[in-house]
């Protein structure tokens, strides 16, 4: 029977829609996150809209190991999203669990998918204290990578191999693939700063902040740099063509940033074929051409991610190949070389402070 899917992205700046039927995209759509924050109901209209769908791959954030919807309670809520009880409300990752709720009143099939630490395949000791390995969407920009390298190589799927660096509007994060696993992954709150926000923070820096909102993880990147919250990726690389200084040292930041996040990453992947590209700042040529360069220092072929189609970002189309897999269509050997079902845990299992048990307690009492 013809398997009919539908992927979604939650994008810092959209939500991306991708839908494949036996394989192949029937839908590529976005809305913006403001949209969605005001009205949740319309990522239900997209689907209901669409026709019928098997599954849906859905807004995952930190990730879950491949739970309905329909058995998602608060506790999984605080997983997905990681916002303190006692801190401000963000609009649209209180819209996703407005969505949820939604979603549980109908017949809608939708599956909560990983996160990097969520996957059997990377090693237990490359999780120790850590939380943000890759975000869902960052693993389905993987999946896509794998796809993709395999086609345009002419290898099986097994036999991929690279460093995807993924520059997207809001945290930028690399994600390792070693025989067509992922092994190993940099987080946009562990690495190096971004178009928004600031990436990992300087232990120093948090002690000073005396805790800190959710808020500030969305702060501390290019924009703020330039003290520009309007500036588009766009408008950057023109502000880098005329030389500008200050455009300049927030670039320098973000690419060498990156550079060092696949330099941490050819520990863990010995041989990359390639190193993958992928994510919104990538639709600007100069960036593109700048990036390539710096990681010529590699001496391993750069190459952007070939998309299914143009109109729709690389996670959405990651989600919506996971989401065919899963339902038994034609990617089906995909998840299962990439061993996706091979999943489980909670973000929070591998802290080994003493304050891990109050932190996972956080949730349990969620």
């Amino acid at each position: 029977m013809m398997v009919r899917v539908i992927g979604i992205d939650p994008g810092t700046r959209s939500f991306d829609f991708c839908g494949l039927e036996d394989g192949k995209v029937f839908l590529q759509t976005s809305i913006t996150s403001v949209e969605v924050a005001e009205n949740p109901q319309s990522i239900l209209d997209i689907i209901t809209e669409a026709g019928s769908i098997d599954l849906v791959a859905g807004p995952s954030g930190y990730g879950l190991p491949l739970l309905p919807a329909s058995k998602v309670t608060e506790k999984e809520f605080f997983q997905l999203v990681l916002v303190r009880h006692d801190d401000d409300k963000i609009p649209v990752l209180e819209a996703i669990k407005d969505m949820v709720r939604l979603v549980q009143q109908t017949d809608i099939n939708m599956m909560f998918i990983p996160g990097v630490i969520h996957l059997n395949s990377v090693p237990a000791w490359r999780k120790h204290n850590r939380i943000d390995l890759g975000t869902a969407d960052k693993l389905c920009c993987a999946i896509l990578g794998v796809y993709d390298q395999a086609h345009r190589l002419k290898i099986a799927a097994k036999d991929t191999s690279f460093v995807l660096v993924e520059l997207g509007y809001g945290y930028p994060a690399a994600v390792a693939v070693d025989n067509g696993l992922v092994v190993d992954g940099v987080g946009g709150t562990i690495g190096g700063p971004g178009f928004l926000t600031l990436g990992g923070m300087d232990g120093e820096l948090a002690y000073l902040l005396r805790g800190f909102s959710k808020g500030t993880l969305f702060q501390g990147g290019v924009m703020s740099s330039l003290d520009d919250p309007t500036l588009s990726p766009e408008a950057f690389a023109d502000l880098l063509k005329k030389d500008d200084q200050k455009a300049q040292e927030a670039w320098n930041a973000v690419a060498e940033g990156l550079t060092k996040s696949v330099a941490a990453l050819t520990v863990t992947v010995n041989q990359p074929r390639e190193i993958l590209l992928s994510g919104r700042l990538t639709r600007v040529p100069f960036l593109v051409k700048d990036l390539a360069e710096r990681m010529k220092y590699f001496g391993i072929p750069v190459t952007q991610v070939q998309r299914m189609g143009d109109k729709s970002k690389e996670a959405a189309q990651g989600a919506a190949l996971f989401a065919d897999g899963l339902a038994g269509g034609p990617s089906a050997s995909l998840v299962e070389t990439m061993r996706l079902k091979d999943c489980g845990g909670s973000v929070l299992d591998w802290i080994s402070l003493p304050q891990a048990e109050q932190i996972r307690n956080m949730y349990k009492e969620a």
